[in-house]
């Protein structure tokens, strides 16, 4: 037969499991020589007449290899003495493990350190020209996640006046909760109630800096918050608002019927509804990489030097504010961002909870066309969006913010007629 005394790097299984199937091993002029008589003779691959592997086989291996000795390394760590390393950490708890994560006495040192910060940020600005002083109830408080998490949180409520409703924010990643102090405010302006939540690890929440194991306990914490909220404002409307992956966090938690049952809509700016990897190897080995080294930050795909804003000030305030994470991405935090956007993709179809969708045109962090299609597609009855032509990724720290709280605002009330309903 053509095939036999043929090296057999075949495409199908058999290059894989070859012991568990019809083969003999054969050495001939000191070179090892595989015949597979079940591939040729049934699953009817072709067969290569030379001695080189196809390339994609060779992926495969490569790929099997470099996991197999990622996950030898780590269990080898893990099993090694780790006397010194305890040491270590008891004479300076600041210090890094050989791993690259901070230690877990060091990891609540940071989140005491971010609480405090954040328990003293600002929740009422001062007058603006213009402006007017709005008399509000503002607290912060912690909420317990369905993890047992703490989860910093604030509310911002007119002092006086019956509530048109209530929104809650869920920030976008590597932010927090007290940046939206200016949009609580024009909110409050307009009788609503506004409450906020910092995500697992951001913030002054539990949590490494950066590090979101996942997405989902994202959506379950807004949920959970969403219902406390509910239960202490029974028959107050509720909006729900997300910025960029937040808004995408928001998107997914609207999906669960009994989730849109207890809105009267969504807000989205910005969100993260497409997100592709830098490279496609990248999306290849991140799930990989997200379970053996979940924590590590990658360089490549931090984004910080990329305008959100085309206000100097507000880029400023941004990027010095010691709650905001500036450092690389982590991998599982990546990972997590590219698994979500996949979802939303696969089911902007199914969409049918009431939205408003903004979105600058000239965004460089999330892609306004994912955002349009996420219009065009949805089966929502009540759906809207706004492009902003040249605006940047944060839209409500863009110099025309108040405008941008302006539409929000209006269409919140339009939800709220009877007619929409």
């Amino acid at each position: 037969m053509p095939w036999e005394n043929t090296l057999v790097p075949c495409h199908c299984v058999c290059w894989f499991t070859w012991n568990k199937r019809e083969e003999q091993v054969v050495f001939e002029q000191q070179k090892l020589r595989l015949l597979c008589l079940s591939c040729a003779s049934s699953c009817g691959q072709p067969i290569y007449n030379g001695s080189v592997p196809s390339p994609a086989s060779l992926l495969r291996v490569l790929l099997f290899l470099h996991s197999l000795a990622l996950w030898l390394l780590r269990f080898v760590r893990r099993r090694s003495p780790s006397v010194s390393r305890t040491a270590a950490t008891a004479a300076s708890p600041r210090r890094r493990s050989s791993r690259g994560s901070w230690s877990v006495a060091a990891e609540e040192e940071d989140v005491l350190r971010r609480r405090a910060i954040a328990g003293g940020v600002e929740m009422v600005t001062s007058s603006e020209e213009g402006g007017a002083d709005v008399a509000c109830r503002c607290r912060t408080f912690v909420f317990v996640g369905p993890r047992r998490s703490a989860l910093f949180c604030r509310s911002w409520v007119p002092a006086s006046g019956d509530l048109r409703g209530i929104i809650l924010i869920i920030h976008g990643l590597n932010e927090h909760s007290g940046r939206y102090s200016h949009f609580a405010k024009q909110l409050m302006a307009c009788n609503f109630g506004v409450y906020a939540m910092d995500w697992i690890g951001h913030g002054g929440s539990d949590g490494l800096h950066g590090y979101v194991p996942s997405l989902d306990y994202v959506v379950e914490d807004t949920i959970k918050f969403l219902e406390k909220i509910k239960s202490e404002n029974p028959n107050i409307p509720c909006f729900l608002f997300g910025h960029s992956t937040g808004g995408a966090v928001v998107l997914k938690a609207a999906s669960y019927p009994y989730v849109e049952a207890m809105v009267e809509g969504i807000i989205l700016t910005s969100p993260a509804l497409r997100v592709k990897p830098a490279h496609a190897i990248v999306g290849a080995v991140a799930p990989i990489f997200s379970l053996v080294l979940p924590k590590f930050q990658f360089k490549g795909a931090n984004k910080r030097g990329i305008p959100v804003s085309r206000d100097p000030a507000a880029m400023l305030a941004k990027y010095s504010d010691p709650l905001v994470y500036t450092g690389p991405i982590r991998v599982r935090t990546g990972h997590e961002i590219l698994r979500l956007s996949s979802y939303l993709q696969q089911s902007m179809k199914s969409v049918t909870v009431p939205f408003l969708v903004l979105h600058g045109t000239a965004d460089r962090v999330t892609d306004p066309l994912a955002s349009q299609d996420l219009y065009n597609v949805a089966a929502s009855r009540h759906k809207d969006i706004k492009l902003y032509e040249g605006f940047l990724h944060d839209l409500l720290f863009e110099p025309e913010r108040d405008e941008i709280g302006t539409d929000i605002i209006n269409w919140m009330l339009r939800m709220l007629q009877p007619q929409s309903l």
